[in-house]
């Protein structure tokens, strides 16, 4: 879906307004926080924080690689 978006200046910065479809597509609301992600095609705005995902991913692989001591862990 390509949805234009307006510039527009907020404060002291600028900022974009979103079409209803758009938000609604990305099921975000006011208020909600969107990360811009720098693609080779440019930026994209999503609600996915993948700094975030990456970590949780990460401790995902821990938790299962040393499932045995946290299951003994648990226990104590």
């Amino acid at each position: 879906m390509a949805a234009p978006v307006k510039v527009r200046k907020v404060g002291n910065s600028l900022g974009v307004i979103l079409t209803k479809d758009v938000v609604e597509s990305l099921g975000v609301a006011e208020g909600d926080e969107l990360f811009a992600v720098r693609t080779p095609d440019g930026i994209r705005l999503t609600p996915y924080d993948p700094d975030f995902a990456k970590a949780l991913e990460s401790t995902r692989d821990y938790m299962r690689r040393h499932r045995n001591a946290l299951n003994d862990l648990a226990k104590r």
